[in-house]
């Protein structure tokens, strides 16, 4: 390993929907994180895994924190604040559109007295009011101790070099953690399931609520070197299966159809997938689920 090597743990955090998977990917420069216009999308810690010259960046991509008001939404917030743990810096992002929201600063303060070196970064800045911006950064660098902010579009990638260079520039001297071709440090098997659950949110929008999940049941390699899946999307509601399935089976073929084709593309391989859905009112009660999804049972 070269002495000049750098790898570090960034942890990522900000309120739901402030663009922390999409920041993610494209650090990536590549797809690793599901993202999705309905907030709190994110349920595990992900970790996607970036190079810039000498540097590997660890990018842990964590669940938005907000107020939990059920056992799904408190594993969701202790996997975020959980995702702070041991890293070497913290990447604060805020939706510059929004201002001073009381979720961002409530985050903010909670991370003041945090040892780490923390940067706050303002996104989404290519729809946002540019004077409105410098005023919302002043005011939250006034709660915490924030060694720089950074002004991006992760959509767009207006300054994602930039921070990419920043972020390295500060990561610890030592050797990488991980080959320099992997770029997420997730299972196929819960990366099948993360593909599955956005095309269930992209195409069904406000008409599924969050109380819906997606089990890998089977996952297998056949001898002909493509890959077989079998998934159960988990719903609380008779009528969530029937918006699931849709008139004829159209909707869920179509779930499946775009699911399968992007797991195709990310695996390399053909992909077999198959998909049920079925109606448990008590599926967050079930604590291998948790397991499988990549979340602790939090009492």
């Amino acid at each position: 390993m070269s002495d000049e090597q750098r790898c570090g743990l960034i942890a990522v955090v900000g309120a739901p929907n402030a663009g922390k998977s999409t920041l993610v990917n494209a650090l990536v420069g590549q797809k690793v994180a599901i993202v999705s216009p309905k907030a709190q999308t994110t349920r595990a810690r992900l970790m996607g895994i970036a190079l810039e010259g000498s540097a590997q960046l660890l990018l842990v991509d964590t669940p938005g924190i907000f107020e939990p008001k059920r056992r799904l939404d408190r594993a969701m917030v202790s996997a975020a604040w959980g995702g702070t743990e041991g890293a070497d810096l913290i990447a604060m992002m805020v939706d510059g559109r929004g201002g001073v929201s009381s979720k961002a600063t409530g985050i903010i303060e909670s991370l003041a007295a945090r040892p780490e070196p923390k940067l706050l970064i303002l996104n989404k800045v290519d729809i946002a009011d540019k004077p409105r911006l410098l005023v919302t950064a002043e005011k939250l660098n006034a709660l915490a101790d924030f060694t720089e902010t950074f002004f991006v579009s992760a959509a767009t990638g207006d300054g994602i070099s930039e921070l990419k260079a920043a972020l390295a520039a500060r990561l610890p001297a030592g050797p990488w953690h991980y080959p320099d071709d992997q770029v997420a440090d997730v299972t196929d098997r819960m990366l099948a399931a993360e593909v599955t659950r956005e095309q269930l949110y992209l195409q069904l929008h406000a008409e599924l609520p969050y109380d819906s999940a997606v089990e890998t049941e089977r996952y297998q390699e056949r001898d002909d070197g493509s890959v077989e899946i079998h998934q159960q999307i988990l719903v609380a509601r008779d009528t969530q299966r029937a918006i699931v399935l849709g008139k004829g089976g159209a909707r869920i073929k179509e779930i499946g159809a775009r699911a399968r084709a992007e797991l195709k593309e990310l695996l390399g391989v053909p992909v077999h997938l198959y998909l049920h859905v079925k109606v448990n009112p008590r599926w967050e009660e079930d604590r291998s689920l948790y397991r499988d999804i990549g979340l602790e049972w939090v009492e």
